[in-house]
């Protein structure tokens, strides 16, 4: 009988000793990854009296493919909608972050005697907390419905993004071993490229093959086109310059945007959790106790430092976007761990061997203290804002409720803002797929062409193929945002701002002569003069062709339609603009789901009378199929429903215990869609009819309102018996043209 070979016995080793120790850390209730890295520290050589395993290399191996794994499921539960709805707060907020413990890690491992580039790899390990680890320790503290969770989560979606760009930064740096401007410039602009290239043909393409394909796909099936799918992005991304983690988040976060992003997450989760255990063991692996205890002062030194760093540059992020002091210290003080991202940042510095040998071990320990005090930490954010709140002077707690009050309000944004802002974007995103399309055709499509069509017969093929996928992106990019009401309502304010915005269309033509010009020099070879009076006949056939405009406006219809198809305006998203508005800062949505046992199933929302008992509003209410936004009173509560309710921490907090009475919680599935729900505000002048009348009077089945702004003071869900006053500014949630309604009821 034959041997077992090494790899099946080291395999065996490892699970059955991250078996037991993890049900060990279970019962402790201790993260299930601390238990697979004291698991490989067990299995590694460092401990010779466990069984060890004995061939390390195939074990690195597996280790690789549980990175690519661990970073499809991070992608997976990423999203591109997830960071469009985040809001300003998680976006300021973690640049502070990032910023501000970079420069610290730098700054202690230099002190410490650590070499320049460990220093800059320490850098980012210490900025990227766990999202696991705080997920974890939200769930089980019963603190998802709180304000600053939401926050905390939409910082931790942006550090998922920043840290893959971190990768592709750090790789370039390692590579060069010194820092050169010009070339990071370079690799970040070709990542960005990248990422907007693949991401928009990716929403374009793979919504639509999955529907047509739906009825065909089990779960089998599924698992394995989604791991192909994975493997193939990887692969592009190597060739292209890139690590295979990028390739395998960009795939993760572009499958999480498909009707069966969820059921994708679902059947593949069994996967990533064999390769991450086998990659938390291999971490553990690379432990050695006696490097640790060699190491102990720069151990409790960085732990330190992660503690006091992430609490201060956290909070002072949340505080710069315009959230109270009590919610920004419970973020800082929610993020003082050192997280996933940090072992993978760490392996990438002993792959490419330009990180000092005790960095890894190092980081770890870390890790596992961090780790362990992330509950603690959590529970001690409330005394120590009420002793900070107490000790503050009075002048600093003005200027900070002064500057709450004061940022961040949409009635500050010009419509010339808004028209650059827009167009911007979108020209960027135009433009950066059409130069990829190019460097792709010249570099893979073309000589094709050319070995079996030369000469000018295959010039002019390529020409036309080439020309005809990029005319209705060069349509859209001429035309885009030429019609938006912004670009309307300057047009007819003022003469004046003609001027410019022709000029704007101009520039935008220029550059699709630019584009044309380009294909068509490098192919025929032709003068730039001649070139470019080429370049103008066709770009002047594209925009006067019905069938290109026709053409461009199919393909735009399809990706909004893929990239909406999970719902893109969501509670989410409506909490994102809660955040924002700074009147409301106290008010955010939580999710919830009726129990059958709950004491309100079977009555209406009149009858059980939230608003008035908890002054909370139910904006929308999901069951099955069906979605019901700003629900009326007759509306009854059935098992199961879905409902997205605003309010603030306490209110909310007092109405989950109410809904979950006599009954064990219900976990939420997920988050209600509020599909087209905006806020808005209103400022009531003498002229406006509702002065006088209150709130009952007006009431409207389309909208609710949430505050009104009076003589600087904020009434939060006021009462349905308040009148409205002049010089009140009214702020109200409803579907999109809600401030339209309420104007209407004001003449």
């Amino acid at each position: 009988m034959s041997e077992i070979a090494p790899l099946i016995s080291d395999l065996a080793t490892i699970l059955i000793v991250a078996g037991c120790v993890t049900i060990l850390f279970r019962w402790l209730k201790q993260p299930v990854i601390l238990g697979y890295i004291v698991a490989g520290l067990f299995t590694g050589p460092a401990l010779s009296f466990f069984p060890t395993v004995s061939d390390t290399a195939n074990i690195k191996i597996w280790a690789d493919i549980g990175v690519i794994f661990l970073l499809f499921a991070m992608g997976l539960d990423f999203s591109f909608k997830k960071l469009l709805n985040v809001g300003l707060s998680a976006v300021m907020a973690t640049l502070t972050i990032v910023c501000g413990m970079m420069f610290l890690g730098y700054t202690a491992g230099n002190l410490m005697g650590f070499s320049h580039i460990s220093c800059i790899f320490l850098g980012g390990m210490l900025s990227m907390s766990s999202t696991a680890i705080v997920f974890k320790a939200f769930n089980d503290m019963n603190l998802l419905q709180q304000k600053f969770t939401g926050i905390v989560l939409g910082i931790l979606v942006v550090e998922d993004l920043v840290a893959v760009v971190m990768l592709v930064i750090l790789s370039t740096l390692a590579v060069s071993q010194h820092f050169e401007g010009g070339a990071l410039a370079g690799s970040i602009l070709k990542l960005g490229a990248f990422l907007i290239f693949w991401s928009v043909l990716g929403i374009y393409l793979l919504p639509t093959l999955l529907n047509k394909i739906r009825r065909f796909v089990t779960n089998e099936i599924l698992l394995i086109a989604s791991l192909g799918l994975c493997l193939l992005m990887v692969m592009i991304a190597v060739r292209a310059g890139f690590s295979s983690a990028l390739g395998a988040f960009v795939m993760g976060s572009l499958l999480a945007e498909t009707v069966e992003g969820e059921k994708i997450s679902q059947v593949v989760q069994p996967v990533k959790d064999f390769f991450a255990a086998i990659f938390f063991v291999s971490v553990g692996m690379m432990i050695d106790p006696g490097v640790i205890w060699e190491y102990i002062v720069p151990i409790l030194v960085l732990t330190l430092l992660v503690l006091v760093g992430q609490i201060f540059f956290a909070t002072c992020g949340v505080l710069l976007s315009g959230q109270p002091l009590k919610i920004a210290m419970q973020s800082g003080f929610s993020l003082t761990q050192v997280g996933e991202f940090s072992f993978i940042i760490a392996s990438l510095g002993v792959s490419l061997k330009v990180t000092d040998d005790f960095l890894y071990p190092v980081i770890v320990a870390v890790s596992v203290i961090t780790t362990f005090l992330t509950p603690y930490m959590i529970r001690f954010s409330a005394p120590a804002y009420d002793w900070t709140e107490k000790h503050l002077p009075a002048g600093i707690k003005g200027i900070l409720a002064r500057y709450a009050a004061g940022s961040l309000s949409v009635r500050h944004q010009t419509d010339w803002n808004r028209l650059i802002r827009s167009m911007f974007g979108s020209v960027v995103v135009y433009l950066v797929i059409c130069i990829a399309f190019i460097a792709l055709f010249f570099s893979q499509a073309y000589p094709f062409i050319e070995a079996h069509l030369p000469g000018m017969k295959g010039k002019v093929l390529g020409a036309l193929l080439l020309l005809g996928v990029l005319s209705p992106l060069l349509w859209a990019m001429i035309m885009k945002k030429n019609h938006s009401p912004e670009f309307q309502k300057l047009w007819t304010d003022s003469r004046v701002n003609r001027g410019a915005l022709v000029s704007l269309v101009l520039i935008k033509i220029m550059l699709c002569v630019v584009i044309v010009m380009s294909v068509v020099v490098k192919l025929f070879n032709v003068a730039l003069g001649l070139g470019l009076l080429i370049s103008l006949l066709l770009v002047a056939v594209i925009y006067f062709s019905k069938w290109i405009r026709r053409r461009s406006r199919l393909i735009e219809e399809r990706f909004v339609e893929n990239f909406q198809g999970t719902g893109s305006q969501s509670g989410g998203n409506l909490s994102a603009q809660l955040r924002e508005e700074s009147p409301l800062a106290n008010l955010h949505t939580a999710d919830f789901v009726v129990s059958p046992a709950s004491v309100y199933v079977g009555k209406t929302l009149k009858e059980s009378a939230f608003r008035t008992l908890f002054r909370i509003n139910i904006i929308s209410i999901e069951r099955g199929e069906d979605k019901i936004n700003i629900p009326e009173g007759i509306e009854m509560l059935y098992p199961y429903d879905k409902i997205t309710v605003v309010g603030t921490d306490d209110d909310l907090g007092a109405f989950r215990q109410a809904l979950e009475e006599k009954q064990a919680c219900a976990e939420p599935r997920g988050k209600a869609s509020t599909t087209g729900m905006k806020i808005k505000n209103v400022c009531l002048d003498a002229a406006s009819s509702v002065i006088g009348k209150t709130i009952r009077e007006i009431k409207s089945e389309n909208l609710i309102i949430l505050g009104i702004e009076r003589n600087g003071a904020v009434m939060m869900n006021p009462s349905p018996a308040l009148s409205f006053r002049e010089g009140d500014v009214v702020w109200m949630v409803g579907k999109e043209g809600v401030e339209d309604q309420f104007l209407a009821r004001c003449q």
